[in-house]
Order: structure tokens, then C-alpha cells, then sequence
């Protein structure tokens, strides 16, 4: 957790420049409009995937050390063959996973945040999920563990594996040559993420394009065919907590709602989208039919409200730095308060940018709970000895956000309701 924890504390602001860069590119050399509130979700939602991540919220049903245990047939000696195979073997392993959460019903719940940004962009590589708490798949590395490759080299290239998937979730970059038929391009990711019927599940490659070209999930992108980006039962949110676990609740109430019992309990396994028939009768689906004709989610906010989840963001993001960097500090099982907080925080600014009336009452609850743990502690997390202002400016900042959030959710939110009933 603290080495993780570490690691973020130089990844995340690097990344956090990265996306800002390609923004500006795009507003600037191309004349792109800047979705903010598109962009901050999706930054918002690398937050809660990040923190989940530090804290190891999840579990193997089978360790990777476990099949190293007992099953290794020949140990390759410590080479970078060693490295090469880890590398090779989690680049399969990420394939297979990323085809089945395509495939089925219920994995496709961790996977759809993921995919729920409309726009394709550096951002939105950060929008990872919170909603896988235990891991079934392991076992697909199991030819780095029949080849001994010991766990730490798994731990150390994992990571790396991880973040060289960021670069290429970008619209800006065109077709590279050769590069085409070894690796993972952008144009290749354009597809996998867009929901034109010649795309869709298409290109679940991570590093090497050549497991499609191979299994025959390949699709080029084609000059007369777009890529349309999103899901097809868009989110319709910001909220990137909701996001995680949105498909999943459509499958609980779609199992509740159907008459056959065989239903109830095979839905969880069938193709991802499919539905009862009894159920798609009496409760039709919203979903995206002709993908060059929809409204993309776009709440219209003032330019003040703006600024303000700008400053929410960012402000979450100085608490997160210090959460990564003192996580051994912090201690259990305060490390888990200090997460759970951030989630809080994170679902109550979201609310607001989804114009959620419900927004203050978010707000006002992490406050309060943010005034009782610096009762209940002394300081914020044990940040005073460090920065002896860091107290009071959390204190600060819980009354400023209830008083800003109270105004925008009364001047803003309601009185945009009301006019909107008035017409």
C-alpha cells in the first residue's frame, strides 16, 4: 500500500498535466470546445479507482503466489526473459479479462465506467473501476507461474503494464505504419471505445493488437465510419460512483421484475445486455439506436458553478496527495476513514454537477463527518505536524463548501427547475 501509495504521488499529478496538455492542444490547434464537466469526471473517477487501489479493496479467490507455490514446472532464471514473460503473460491475461467483461452480463459492471465518457480522450484512460472487489481471473497468468516467474516481478510490472495503456486514448493521434500490426494504437482504442455497430466489442487488446488479430476480435479503423463514443444505455451522470454500479443494479431489478425463474438467475451470465423477454416487454430499455443521433449528457451550469467544481477538484486532489503520501502514517484503520471520506467528497461535488437538488444535503453530511473526525482526532489526519495551517484550513473549507453548495443548489438548481416549469 505505501510503495502504491508512493508511486501515485509522482503518476497522478504527471497524468493530471497530461490531460490538461492534450486539452490545450485540442482547444487551441484544433478549435475543440473544452467539456470540463466531462473531463473532471472522468479525472474524478481515476480518484476512486486510485484509492481503492492504494487501500487493497479486493481480493483473489487464487493467488498468483498460491500457483507459483505449486504448480511452477521449470523456474526461468532471474533474466529479463523473466521480465519479458511477466509482461507477455499479463498482456494475455489483460485481453481475456477485457473480452469477457465485454462478453457478460455481470462483468461488464466493472468494466462500463470505463467506457461511459462520450468524448475520447486522455481523461477519460482514467476512468477505472471501484466495483470489482474480488478477482476470479488470475488464474490467466498461469503460464508466468508454470514458468516460475516469482510474484515481486509480477508486482513491479504490473504497474507498468497499467500506465502504458494511458497514451493512447486520444483523438489526435493518426494511424502510425507498422506499429499498426504489433502494438495497441490509438486508432485501434478509437474502436474498441466507440458504439458504431462495425465497432462494438471490437479491439480488446491492451499492449499487443496481435491477441485480436489472433482471436478474431480485430477491427480497423474505417476513413467513412466515425468512431461514435459512449455506452448504449448512456450513464446520464457525472457521478462516477453511480457509474460503477449502474448495469449492476439494472441487472438486480431486471432479475426481480422477471417471472422465470430460470431468468433470475441467468441473466448474470448471458451476453452483456441481454434481458428477459417478459421483462423488455413491460419495462423497454433507453438505449442508443442510431448512434449518429443522440444528445449526448451536457447539464448546462454557469461559468461561476464551474470555477467552483474546478476548485472542488483540485482541492480533493491536495487531500489525496497527502492521503498517498502518508498512508503508512495514517495508519488502520484510519486509512480506510480517510477513503471512505474521499468517496463522500467525491459523490457530493458530482451530485452537484449533475444538478442534483440533493447535492447540499451530500455536502452538508461529509462536513459535518469532516468536523466530528477532526473532534474526534485532534487534527486532519495527523497533518498538523507537518503543516501546522492544515487544520484549520480543512475547517475553513467544510463551512465555505456548505455555504457555496447551499447557493448554487437555491439560486442555480432550484430556480433553473422552476423557470424550466413555468415554460
Amino acid at each position: 500500500m505505501e510503495t502504491y501509495g508512493k508511486i501515485l504521488t509522482i503518476a497522478s499529478p504527471l497524468f493530471l498535466l497530461l490531460v490538461l496538455i492534450e486539452k490545450a492542444y485540442g482547444w487551441y490547434a484544433k478549435k475543440d470546445s473544452f467539456k470540463a464537466m466531462d473531463m473532471i469526471s472522468s479525472l474524478t473517477s481515476g480518484y476512486t479507482n486510485s484509492v481503492k487501489d492504494v487501500l487493497g479493496l479486493s481480493v483473489s479467490i487464487l493467488t498468483y503466489d498460491w500457483m507459483v507455490s505449486h504448480w511452477t514446472l521449470y523456474k526461468v532464471e532471474s533474466t529479463i526473459w523473466v521480465y519479458i514473460i511477466a509482461f507477455v503473460s499479463l498482456d494475455l491475461t489483460g485481453y481475456l479479462v477485457h473480452r469477457m467483461a465485454h462478453s457478460i452480463n455481470f462483468f461488464w459492471n466493472k468494466h462500463a465506467i470505463h467506457h461511459s465518457s462520450e468524448e475520447f480522450n486522455l481523461a477519460c484512460a482514467l476512468r477505472q473501476s471501484i466495483s470489482s472487489f474480488v478477482s476470479l481471473f488470475t488464474i490467466f497468468l498461469l503460464p508466468a507461474a508454470l514458468l516460475g516467474v516469482d510474484t515481486k516481478v509480477i508486482a513491479v510490472v504490473a504497474p507498468l503494464h497499467l500506465f502504458a495503456q494511458f497514451w493512447y486514448h486520444t483523438v489526435y493521434i493518426g494511424k502510425m505504419g507498422i506499429l499498426e500490426k504489433i502494438i495497441v494504437t490509438p486508432s485501434h482504442h478509437r474502436v474498441h471505445h466507440a458504439i458504431n455497430p462495425e465497432y462494438l466489442d471490437k479491439n480488446h487488446g491492451q499492449i499487443f493488437i496481435i491477441w485480436d488479430k489472433l482471436f478474431g476480435t480485430f477491427q480497423e479503423e474505417l476513413p467513412n465510419v466515425p468512431p461514435v463514443y459512449g455506452i448504449t444505455r448512456p450513464a446520464s451522470t457525472w457521478n462516477p460512483i453511480k457509474i460503477n454500479f449502474q448495469h449492476l443494479w439494472f441487472l438486480i431489478k431486471d432479475a426481480y421484475h422477471t417471472n422465470s425463474l430460470k431468468d433470475k438467475f441467468r441473466i448474470w451470465f448471458m451476453p452483456t445486455g441481454w434481458r428477459p423477454a417478459d421483462v423488455v416487454e413491460r419495462f423497454p430499455d433507453k438505449k442508443i439506436e442510431n448512434p449518429y443521433d443522440f444528445e449526448k449528457y451536457a447539464p448546462k451550469s454557469s461559468k461561476n458553478m464551474l470555477v467552483w467544481i474546478w476548485f472542488q477538484f483540485l482541492f480533493t486532489f491536495g487531500m489525496l496527495f497527502y492521503f498517498f503520501g502518508n498512508i503508512a502514517k495514517i495508519g488502520s484503520p484510519n486509512m480506510f476513514i480517510y477513503g471512505g471520506f474521499i468517496y463522500l467528497t467525491v459523490f457530493a461535488y458530482t451530485e452537484l454537477m449533475d444538478r442534483n437538488p440533493y447535492a447540499i444535503v451530500w455536502e452538508l453530511l461529509k462536513n459535518i463527518i469532516g468536523f466530528a473526525l477532526i473532534y474526534q482526532m485532534g487534527d486532519w489526519f495527523g497533518s498538523s505536524s507537518q503543516y501546522s495551517w492544515s487544520t484549520a484550513i480543512m475547517m475553513v473549507y467544510f463551512v465555505v463548501s456548505s455555504i457555496v453548495t447551499a447557493y448554487f443548489v437555491w439560486f442555480e438548481i432550484r430556480e433553473g427547475k422552476e423557470k424550466m416549469t413555468l415554460a
